[in-house]
């Protein structure tokens, strides 16, 4: 039996785990009898809830004598490293591009990464049943992208076909009249290498991420590049230090469609789930020889966003989380940095501050609602682009930024990004539809998608990527509104709240527990303003002309948490328990900020 192994790969939204449904149905990893859903890789919660893929995952089906093992990559800029480790394990990438969209940041991401390694892409133009589709275009830019990343000559000779994700058909020309994914599999075939299946060398592994079972423990999942083991045996792990530890293989595990099926040994050439080690980490060697070589190393790129998680000390602190002590969120870092490989944890010594760095924004925000939903009480801090120093210039990560706006509003877009030192690279209009590439500082974006949806009226798609440093920019005006902050603990009252709607935008409704200090909403001047939300209109005997108004409230939208990491200051934290995500001051008490403020000056 031979082994192909392939990753798909694409820009977020472009039809990746549509595609994995299709094949997983077509390739019969399911009986006749068996319910089958959609979007079936995505089984984590906040993928469900997102409609993106967070996690990479692995599946296998079977074409006659063949076992493809897929691996369905996530997306999202703010997730690269996943994709970045799994590029390791696989001979060949499936390229996803949307027939109207075209290629994207995330897509010249992923690209840029398959063709470092060496590998030969097969473009997929997906989605060609849209009404704006233009596939033979999209094969165009497809091309030229391949050219400005100095894809060699064999890469640049990629094989296309034209797909429909959704109804899983593919085809080698637009006019064919496929009914299937036939013409995938047999390209597969055609174009993917069979995996080296080198029995007789010393067996080498390395993990290229990590899962975890309540009874076995640590889990590690990658490609055995050689040889062959079996289940008891002794193995030696292997660390980019120099360092070797012994262990001992329990479990030995192999991906059958959405299931995993226990096997007693694990061939060159397949991907496979060990157990038994519970110590080990993604880019470790599993060997079992002392004596043999490390597998290369996998690079990461770093971390271009950092927060400060800290212990919950509001008023209401304890009150909705049973996770709130420095001990548990310590715990709870430690564990994600095993298997977020992307991410990085400092812990701040005297504080009982953690300094947690990641790849974007979304990237922080999925682990802090992962943490709330588990029962954690902490505060977070607002986003922070990491700066890094070479050569004595200060320098700072810039990203790609492609904007697809009505032509209306390009003016605007402009003005926003250039006030946020973005360059407007490239700029076309079709059909009264501009399409605009800026180079943009990380510092930027910080904040920016409110603000865009605004301006483009909720009609604007933004996506960015990071490509490179760049030397530091200058300043970037931060918010130009101030912070409507309560005063007083207590419950909000409809009729304070109509009152003080007049002077801002508010963020709490009626009946809402506050606290001094809190941020009830946004003012419409630039600076802070100190109010009472609990105050009640006061009753009397006296009837008088207006005096019995109607209470009319704006409808108040709660603040999601990435909205909320946008909005808040330097001097403001978001507080975040399970039942409530809160705006608040640093420092609550009114003149305490004012001292802390003059002491700064």
């Amino acid at each position: 039996m031979t082994i192909r192994n392939i990753a798909i790969i694409a820009h977020v939204d472009h039809g990746k785990t549509t595609l994995v449904d299709a094949l997983l149905k077509q390739g019969g990893a399911f009986a006749a009898y068996e319910e089958v859903g959609e979007l079936l890789m995505d089984s984590n919660a906040q993928e469900k809830e997102r409609g993106i893929t967070i996690y990479a995952k692995n599946t296998s089906i079977r074409y006659g004598d063949c076992k493809i093992n897929i691996v369905d990559t996530p997306g999202h800029a703010d997730f690269g490293s996943e994709v970045e480790r799994i590029l390791r394990t696989v001979d060949c990438v499936l390229l996803l591009v949307d027939a109207q969209e075209g290629p994207m940041p995330q897509t010249k991401f992923v690209l840029k990464k398959s063709l470092e390694l060496g590998l030969k892409p097969i473009i997929l133009i997906n989605k060609i049943d849209k009404p704006a589709a233009r596939p033979m275009e999209v094969v165009d830019e497809v091309f030229e992208l391949f050219l400005a990343l100095k894809a060699n000559n064999e890469q640049l000779d990629f094989p296309y076909l034209f797909t429909v994700a959704r109804e899983g058909i593919a085809k080698r020309a637009l006019d064919d009249n496929a009914q299937d994914l036939q013409p995938l599999f047999e390209l597969i075939l055609e174009k993917v290498p069979a995996a080296a299946q080198n029995l007789d060398a010393v067996f080498r592994m390395q993990p290229s991420s990590l899962g975890y079972d309540n009874y076995l423990g640590r889990l590690a999942i990658g490609r055995v590049y050689e040889g062959k083991i079996g289940v008891g045996e002794k193995v030696f792990v292997k660390t980019a230090d120099g360092d070797t530890r012994s262990g001992k293989i329990t479990n030995i595990f192999v991906f059958e469609g959405l299931k995993r099926r226990a096997v007693e040994k694990a061939l060159a050439g397949d991907i496979v789930m060990l157990a038994g080690i519970p110590d080990i980490y993604v880019g470790e060697t599993i060997t079992t020889n002392e004596e043999a070589a490390m597998l290369p190393a996998i690079r990461i790129d770093p971390p271009t966003i950092s927060m400060h998680f800290l212990v919950n000390d509001s008023p209401f602190a304890g009150k909705e989380g049973k996770l709130v002590t420095t001990r548990h969120i310590r715990e709870r870092l430690l564990k994600e940095k095993e298997t977020n490989v992307g991410l990085h944890i400092e812990e701040l010594p005297g504080t009982d501050d953690y300094k947690v760095s990641g790849r974007g924004e979304l990237h922080l925000a999925v682990l802090i609602e992962d943490m709330r939903r588990e029962g954690f009480e902490l505060q977070v801090s607002r986003p922070e682009v990491i700066l890094r120093e070479r050569k004595g210039v200060k320098e700072e990560p810039i990203e790609q930024v492609i904007v697809d706006v009505p032509e209306e509003f390009s003016g605007t877009v402009i003005s926003m990004l250039s006030q946020r030192k973005g360059v407007l690279a490239d700029m076309r209009t079709e059909e009264g539809h501009t399409r605009m590439e800026f180079t943009v500082p990380t510092r930027g974006l910080l904040g920016i998608q409110g603000d865009f949806i605004i301006e483009t009226r909720g009609e604007g798609i933004l996506t960015h990527s990071f490509i490179c440093y760049e030397p530091f920019k200058g300043e970037i005006p931060g918010r130009k509104r101030g912070a409507m902050i309560s005063m007083i603990a207590g419950e909000t009252m409809a009729y304070s709240l109509w009152k003080l709607q007049e002077r801002g935008r508010l963020f709490v409704q009626p009946q809402t527990k506050v606290y001094q200090g809190m941020i009830i909403g946004e003012s419409s001047k630039n600076e802070d303003m100190e109010v009472n939300p609990i105050k009640n209109k006061k009753l009397t005997n006296v009837r008088a002309s207006g005096t019995d108004e109607a209470l009319s409230l704006v409808p108040v939208q709660p603040m999601t948490l990435e909205q909320a990491l946008e909005y808040i200051g330097e001097d403001e934290l978001v507080e975040v328990t399970p039942r409530n995500i809160r705006l608040r001051k640093k420092i609550l008490v009114s003149y305490e900020r004012k001292r802390s403020e003059r002491s700064d000056e």
